[in-house]
């Protein structure tokens, strides 16, 4: 596995996958070819009437759907054969190809977690006018078997937008200027090229640092780039040259980055399980106790763990912390604390942590 490790490869992907052990990656980004069919007619722009450039490569040409659809479930299963049972499976399509790439990942046993819309904020327009202006992609995230533990950094998303949970539509502009890797003629090397800040957020939101991230059609290396940057280890196919000669020429001048300031998190799920019946059991909270919302809501806790409101009746932390804010659903951890008999309060949140403390340091003892 070395030989491949933090490499871009000159090859067909297909050939040089089947030559890596099985489950040896973490993570597989794929921007495969789009079957676009575009033919060879110029599109033309209505302002200056300069040709707008358009994907019209031969690595994008197929004789079929059905040689496109062959392709397509070839190169996917050598990537379910190497990603790990727990790895993370991202490919990203548009209208053309992105409703067959999701069939044949579900064809194979793939269990899709979420679709993600790529909003361009910044999309190139329909010069002929006669359809909307195509100004997304859709990405695709799934993992190689429906129990898998795949890895999601559900804190690190949260803290990048904010401190509110991330949503599945990403605003990001497409890449343009400076980010755009040229060749030798001083324009854009790669049609297709993504935007740095598209991997950076799949990488970060999917991988752990140290993981090794695949890309089976590298092009002008951002995934390559990216894992880098961030910490990962990759690996980078391609069957052009000259793509695979940028790639490399990218990624050595990329520098690492300081992740301190990113912060990568466990998953809540890893965490040990804490009960709101053990805080009772356990004497830091009581039956008949008062616990208390933000917004000065009061609740009693009942003798079977459960909480009581006058207006809503009984219910669990979480189902009653939703019922008062008239929503679906709400974590009660983050919305109950305790009034002691001090008066003073304390969140609950803070009682379960001391308790999965105790738990933590007896599983390190057993």
């Amino acid at each position: 596995m070395d030989k491949f490790l933090n490499q871009i490869l000159l090859g067909d992907c297909i050939e040089t996958m089947r030559q890596m052990p099985d489950a040896s990656v973490d993570a597989v980004f794929a921007d495969s070819p789009y079957n676009l069919q575009l033919g060879a007619k110029t599109l033309y722009r209505p302002e200056d009437q300069t040709a707008a450039r358009a994907v019209r490569d031969q690595w994008d040409a197929f004789a079929s759907v059905s040689e496109y659809d062959d392709f397509t479930r070839q190169w996917m299963s050598e990537c379910k054969r190497v990603l790990k049972p727990d790895g993370a499976m991202w490919v990203i399509g548009t209208y053309h190809n992105i409703f067959r790439v999701g069939a044949i990942l579900q064809d194979l046993g793939f269990w899709i977690l979420n679709d993600i819309v790529w909003v361009k904020t910044n999309p190139m327009p329909n010069f002929r006018g006669t359809r909307f202006t195509n100004a997304h992609e859709t990405l695709i995230w799934a993992t190689p078997r429906k129990t898998g533990k795949y890895t999601f950094n559900y804190e690190t998303m949260k803290k990048l937008n904010g401190g509110k949970q991330m949503r599945s539509d990403w605003g990001i502009n497409i890449c343009l200027g400076e980010e755009r890797v040229k060749g030798d003629d001083g324009k854009s090397l790669h049609n297709t090229q993504k935007p740095l800040d598209l991997l950076r957020r799949v990488i970060l939101a999917s991988t752990k640092p140290g993981d090794i991230i695949l890309d089976p059609f590298v092009g002008s290396g951002t995934t390559a780039a990216a894992a880098r940057e961030l910490g990962r280890q990759f690996i980078g196919i391609d069957r052009d040259e000259t793509y695979v000669s940028a790639a490399r020429n990218r990624v050595e001048s990329v520098t690492p980055i300081d992740l301190t300031n990113i912060e990568i998190t466990k998953p809540k799920r890893d965490e040990v399980r804490v009960a709101f019946s053990e805080l009772i059991e356990s004497g830091l909270l009581y039956v008949g106790q008062t616990l208390v919302s933000p917004r000065g809501e009061r609740v009693m806790i009942t003798h079977d763990g459960q909480l009581t409101h006058p207006l809503y009746g009984k219910a669990s932390i979480h189902v009653m912390a939703a019922k008062l804010q008239r929503c679906v659903s709400f974590n009660g951890w983050d919305y109950w604390s305790a009034v002691r008999r001090d008066g003073t309060n304390v969140p609950i949140d803070d009682l379960r942590k001391y308790i999965r403390g105790i738990k933590r340091d007896m599983r390190a003892a057993a």
